[in-house]
């Protein structure tokens, strides 16, 4: 295990020891990319499953928003099972739910056992997206937890991009989404079929990476805690006490045991889950998913043909996976408010742009167009918005649900969160095309960018900075005006 309790460690150890921590976030992480893949591969079948099973736009509309009602359900589940379980089988849980899921929503025969296996897949969706950011702030250094836990936000847009891909590559193969490919199936069933691959993977890695160390800690694992710390932990952290210090905030969590709901007094719920909350609604209410689930409608839109808008898409994918490293490399030196505030800056701007190119629109609903250069206009202001939102906001809050509530409340309190960020994004996805039918996409545009612009003063005012504080310090993080956290 190393010299855990030397306190010095040559730059070839602290290599090693980095090295470890890295992956396991990485195998952890593999849960964000079923979260993007799963969450994402029903857009390249709706076409075909709306024919196939000859639906009306509403009846398609439910379906493939009814996942992220299941995802709210498994992020709720995931925060608590994983307390009472621990973290890695309630990994093991959700891979089992994305594998049973992808082989019965291949094998469908009606789109209400769809709809049904669909919820299935968001319950593992939910799960993955709260088990991930929990684990990952557990293990690793405080050094190194703000890179590590985006790594969460990089593996799920990682999974978009694979999903997109993935369904394209089948569709072109078959000659159409609801053509037949292989043994009698439709491409359209393949592309949920594939998912078993990755499913599979995240089983097998969270069988064999470690438990967390404060899970073990409070089961009362102390020497296994300790084994898992000094694989991960830096030169300059001692595992002996980060134990003694996981160990002092247990004893102190039961004797506040009747502080360890998330129960308060502002409507009924603590502060700091209210930060939490509204954290993940922000984070949707600014529509990053009109984006993704609804970007070849309207690159039609402003004029591009069918096969030109899934390349933009497929651009637009792309450049959300490389700004992720953007946050990666900034959010242990530069912090998380500061980037933060500036992508609630560069957002608004974006959506706002967007929001007053889409006024010179003709045509209402799917029949949208814009002329001239305010289709391109509209183009490069969606991918500034894609730029500052996957720098910014996609991985950061991510991370911060996974460090900034009190380690008793810590995995209900994420699972809490990530249900509210579930229930905005299907509040976003179901609502877009009754606005963009009623409205126009002006409308709608304006609506993200007021709340792009509201989230800058939230952050501004109730968002603590969290940057090198240990997780055992969290109890006593409080939020000044000018943000800089001070212990009660």
């Amino acid at each position: 295990m190393g010299d855990a309790g030397s306190g010095q460690r040559s730059p070839a150890g602290a290599t090693k020891y980095k090295g470890k921590a890295i992956g396991l976030a990485v195998a952890a992480a593999v849960g964000g990319f079923l979260f993007g893949f799963d969450s994402s591969v029903i857009n390249g079948a709706v076409d075909a499953v709306e024919g196939t099973f000859e639906l009306s736009g509403v009846v398609t509309g439910f379906v493939v928003a009814v996942a992220l009602l299941g995802s709210a359900l498994g992020a709720w589940l995931g925060g608590r099972l994983s307390d009472r379980w621990g973290r890695t089988r309630v990994m093991v849980l959700g891979a089992v739910l994305f594998f049973v899921s992808s082989v019965l929503s291949a094998f469908a025969f009606s789109a209400w056992d769809l709809a049904i296996w669909r919820v299935v897949a968001g319950i593992g969706i939910g799960i993955a997206s709260v088990i991930a950011p929990a684990y990952i702030a557990e293990i690793a250094p405080a050094s190194l937890r703000g890179r590590l836990g985006s790594l969460q936000q990089l593996a799920i847009t990682l999974g978009i991009f694979a999903a997109l891909l993935s369904d394209q590559l089948l569709a072109t193969a078959a000659g159409g989404a609801s053509q037949e490919l292989w043994f009698g199936l439709a491409a359209w069933r393949w592309m949920f079929l594939v998912c078993v691959v990755p499913a599979a993977v995240y089983g097998i890695l969270a069988l064999r990476i470690p438990e967390s160390p404060r899970y073990l800690v409070a089961q009362g694992h102390r020497e296994e805690a300790k084994a898992v710390l000094a694989d991960v932990l830096g030169a300059d952290e001692d595992p002996e006490e980060r134990v003694a210090q996981i160990e002092t905030t247990i004893r102190t969590d039961q004797e506040l045991a009747n502080q360890a709901s998330l129960r308060g007094p502002v409507l009924g719920l603590l502060p700091v889950v209210w930060v939490g909350i509204l954290l993940s609604v922000f984070q949707q209410f600014v529509g990053i998913n009109v984006i993704f689930y609804y970007s070849t409608t309207l690159w039609q839109a402003v004029g591009f043909e069918e096969s030109q808008s899934f390349l933009i898409s497929t651009f637009t994918a792309v450049t959300n996976v490389l700004v992720t490293f953007i946050a990666i490399g900034l959010i242990d030196k530069v912090g998380r408010r500061p980037l933060l505030l500036i992508g609630s800056l560069g957002m608004t701007v974006a959506l706002g742009t967007m929001a007053f190119a889409f006024t010179k629109a003709t045509g209402t609903g799917d029949a949208i167009s814009l002329e001239g250069s305010w289709g391109v206009i509209a183009l490069v202001a969606a991918n500034a918005f894609v730029v500052f939102f996957g720098a910014t906001w996609g991985p950061l809050v991510w991370v911060l649900l996974g460090e900034m509530f009190p380690n008793r409340i810590r995995a209900a309190a994420l699972g809490v969160a990530a249900s509210a960020q579930w229930v905005a994004n299907f509040l976003i996805t179901l609502s877009f095309p009754e606005m963009l039918d009623r409205f126009g996409a002006s409308i709608p545009y304006a609506m993200y960018a007021s709340f792009a612009l509201i989230s800058f003063f939230f952050v501004l005012t109730k968002v603590p900075e969290t940057k090198g504080v240990q997780l055992e310090d969290m109890e006593g993080l409080k939020v000044q005006r000018r943000g800089r956290p001070a212990s009660a």
